[in-house]
């Protein structure tokens, strides 16, 4: 049973309440001084207090999920040992899997759309990733079947797994839901998370000697996703979009390539390269790497396109809204800027899912399909 299954919240549930039924029920036949009542008195506390906190901690997770799986809670990766061919003729894109969007009609492409599970092989990076692809119902229409279509990359935090915006940001079904009400128009999302050289937080930083992380999503992802799929390559075909971590590297990324990206949207995001033992020594000393990789300064001091912003908080419950404001203020024309602001909100899913809806309505709103 997965770390997120239902029968496994039932079941931590159920051994918790049969322990403290247990200790209720066993409490007088244990009061005594010998080692054996002592021993007995602390394993049943110790037991039931380990299942009380397990529920609540899987209850969290099902609702906000922080870990996908067992290996992603204890630390281990599953799919790493990725091939990578880069003789002449390889595809950068290659589909492993195929599943179904939680969508009405889902089964049906052409009613539901779909969702393909590929591996993303960089080829100026040399990195890859895997990545989850939905294709709106439209892709399959016939009479869409000439037309291309405008696509956005989308990015979890760290350390959130690609499935989190599947099942716990629910982007598929949201981006779904907004077209048939006809705020906003078919897109392809790429749904990926920041961290493509796990377990480390590289940050979308190139870092030297080390993972060409920024490279990857601003060069590699979108040639490859053009090659592969009806998407054009023009920055009025392609946002990005990402929460906390994710947030940082679709603003920092819309900023310096504009000529790639048209519009980018932080979600809650911070406003320069963290620095701790996750992201290890993404600079080696390079001060104006550095320089470059804190967003405000860049605004500063490099030279404005002609790009989208939209960034997020809340008056209460976030610590990101002084920076906030002050990337608003500093956006120059030609670029634009656009944001959200909650009355109360907070660093997690809840808050994420009441915004993802008019941020998709807004970055639908900047791209176009040819």
């Amino acid at each position: 049973m997965g770390l997120t299954s239902n029968k496994v919240l039932a079941l931590a549930v159920v051994l918790a309440v049969v322990l403290f039924a247990l200790t209720v029920w066993l409490w007088p036949k244990l009061a005594g001084r010998g080692w054996r009542a002592v021993l007995g008195r602390i394993g049943l506390l110790l037991g039931t207090q380990l299942m009380l906190f397990a529920s609540v901690g899987l209850a969290a997770n099902n609702s906000f999920l922080f870990y996908g799986s067992w290996a992603d809670l204890f630390g281990q990766e599953n799919g790493m040992g990725v091939v990578v061919d880069h003789s002449a003729g390889t595809k950068d894109i290659k589909v492993t899997g195929k599943q179904k969007p939680d969508t009405p009609g889902a089964g049906n492409p052409a009613a539901g759309g779909e969702i393909q599970k590929v591996v993303v092989q960089g080829e100026r990076s040399k990195i890859a990733s895997p990545a989850y692809v939905y294709l709106p119902p439209e892709y399959f229409q016939k009479k869409y079947e000439k037309q291309k279509f405008p696509a956005a990359v989308v990015l979890t935090g760290y350390p959130g797994t690609a499935e989190n915006l599947i099942k716990g940001l629910r982007y598929p079904k949201t981006a779904w839901a907004q077209v048939k009400q006809k705020k906003a128009q078919p897109m392809i999302l790429v749904m990926m998370r920041p961290t493509v050289a796990p377990p480390r937080d590289t940050e979308c930083v190139d870092v030297p000697g080390g993972p060409q992380t920024e490279t990857f999503f601003a060069k590699d992802l979108p040639k490859a996703v053009s090659e592969t799929y009806r998407v054009g390559t023009s920055p009025r075909n392609w946002g990005f979009i990402g929460n906390s971590t994710g947030g940082y590297c679709a603003l920092k990324i819309g900023i310096h390539h504009p000529e790639t990206f048209g519009a980018s949207a932080g979600l809650s995001a911070y406003y320069k390269a963290a620095s701790d033992p996750t992201t290890g020594d993404l600079f080696h000393g390079d001060k104006a790497a550095k320089n470059r990789s804190n967003l405000l300064w860049a605004l500063d001091h490099v030279p404005p396109a002609k790009s989208s912003f939209l960034v997020t908080s809340s008056k209460s419950g976030e610590d990101n809204l002084k920076p906030t404001l002050k990337f608003i203020k500093k956006v120059k024309a030609p670029a634009r800027v656009s944001s959200i602001t909650l009355d109360s909100g907070g660093h997690n899913f809840n808050t994420w899912r009441r915004e993802i809806p008019p941020v998709l309505e807004w970055i639908s709103g900047r791209l176009s399909a040819n």
